[in-house]
């Protein structure tokens, strides 16, 4: 039997109240009761709409607890809530009417000690590094001198000034800030989009391109820093095609864009100081190594003239070398004059004798006009004899065309059947009734025949005959 007594015998002093009412009742009395408390436990479910509210369940071993996070508290929390961390938060109990039950309004959280916080920095780490974006191979080489540096920092904090200054102190570069929280639920996505939006930029536009990036922040807690550790940082840090200097914290302080980074400096001072050299000491590098290509320059000209000047005691003298050319060249100008002078005599004296002996030129002259009269009748005979040498080649030739032609053939009896345009003919294929043939014979004689069928002889026709091939004769 049912424990509920029914409704005509419930006390008649009982309240009666609404749905509504009874719920404002139970909010009041937890409100009231349960005003400010604080909550230990891991977190489960996390959602995130778009309204910038955060939903999400705080468990233990047997129950969860629901639990909002505002707006406006969301963004100023140190620690961005993630499924699995151990947290402590700090809040309101109350209920939640429309679903009949109870929650916490969280207004701040904090991780449940160092531990908790660490297991999971080193549970992403090891995750990140498994992808390589840790790898020594993926990190690039810092420009020398950059023309322009980009800052991702906070505008109004210590950093940008200590970075500022000493840029100025070294060497003063084009520094562009894209300012950025440092702190907070919407730090990692602004972090994020600053690293990536300076990739963004295009070479030569109205916004130069950095050719480096800081990303820096001054020291403080774990949780602090912990925007710093965030899954989206790291690989737009990873991902950046601008080398970037990570300088977050103090020297003892490590995150995991310093892993992520090409370079990473202990502080933010220390980030100017290796984004750009000295001046003074990189104009005195520059005097000092000008003094010393001179330097350089200057002994290697003296050491090549003092080696000429070794190689040139070595050589002979030129009036040496040229001595005996000289004296060969006056005994060659004395020897030709004499022999020139010798050479007119001699031809002198021959024009004499032959001036002064007439006889003996006659003779000569006689001598001559035999000799060439006998070279007419020597020019006959060997024109005579190459004719018949001629005359012998081309009759050998004759003959020797004469046996190769069919001619010789047809003076065996034999007869060559020509077509109607003169061609010969060399079998009965394709022939037909009535085509018209000519019969060659010897000794040019033709006769003209006509096709009466196919298997049937030709049949001679009464033509007259064809006038003889002319003979051609011979050439001699």
């Amino acid at each position: 039997m049912s424990d509920v007594p029914p409704a005509d015998l419930a006390p008649p002093n009982v309240p009666e109240f609404s749905v509504s009412e009874l719920s404002a009742a139970l909010k009041r009395t937890i409100e009231d009761t349960y005003g400010f408390v604080r909550v230990r436990g891991e977190i489960g479910r996390v959602a995130r709409p778009g309204s910038g509210h955060i939903y999400l369940d705080l468990k233990d071993e047997r129950a969860v607890l629901n639990g909002v996070i505002w707006k406006g508290v969301a963004a100023k929390l140190k620690v961005k809530p993630e499924q699995g961390l151990e947290v402590v938060c700090t809040g309101r109990l109350t209920t939640f009417p429309g679903q009949s039950r109870y929650q916490i309004v969280i207004e701040h959280m904090a991780p449940a000690g160092v531990g908790a916080l660490m297991a999971l920095l080193e549970e992403r780490r090891k995750k990140l590094m498994a992808e390589g974006l840790f790898a020594e191979e993926r990190k690039k080489p810092l420009p020398f001198l950059p023309q322009t540096i980009g800052v991702v920092t906070s505008p109004t904090g210590a950093v940008i000034r200590d970075i500022l200054h000493r840029l100025a102190d070294r060497f003063p570069r084009q520094v562009l800030v894209w300012p950025v929280r440092v702190q907070g639920e919407q730090s990692a996505a602004e972090i994020t989009a600053a690293i990536e939006g300076f990739n963004r930029l295009a070479p030569g536009g109205a916004i130069p391109r950095p050719d480096l990036i800081i990303v820096a922040r001054g020291g403080g807690s774990v949780e602090d820093l912990w925007s710093f550790n965030e899954e989206n940082v790291v690989r737009a840090a990873a991902a950046s095609a601008i080398p970037i200097i990570s300088a977050v914290g103090h020297e003892t302080d490590t995150t995991l864009i310093d892993f992520a980074a090409d370079k990473r400096a202990p502080t933010p001072s220390a980030a100017a100081e290796i984004a750009v050299p000295v001046r003074t000491e990189l104009l005195a590098d520059t005097m000092n190594l000008s003094e010393r290509l001179i330097r350089a320059q200057t002994r290697r000209v003296t050491e090549a003239h003092s080696r000429i000047e070794g190689l040139a005691r070595g050589l002979p003298r030129l009036s040496d070398v040229l001595a005996l050319p000289r004296q060969r060249l006056d005994h060659g100008a004395v020897r030709l004059g004499q022999a020139l002078a010798s050479a007119a005599r001699a031809k002198r004296s021959q024009f004499s004798a032959l001036r002064l002996a007439p006889a003996t030129l006659g003779a000569r002259v006689n001598q001559e006009r035999q000799r060439l009269s006998s070279l007419p009748p020597r020019l006959a005979r060997a024109q005579k004899a190459l004719m018949a040498d001629r005359r012998r080649h081309l009759d050998a030739q004759g003959k020797l065309l004469t046996s190769y032609s069919y001619e010789g053939v047809l003076e065996r009896g034999f007869a060559l059947v020509r077509n109607a345009d003169g061609s010969p003919r060399r079998n009965s294929k394709g022939a037909k009734s009535g085509d018209d043939l000519t019969l060659e014979f010897a000794k040019a004689d033709q006769l003209a025949v006509t096709v009466t069928g196919a298997d049937a002889k030709p049949v001679a026709k009464k033509s007259p005959k064809l006038a003889k091939k002319p003979n051609q004769g011979q050439l001699f």
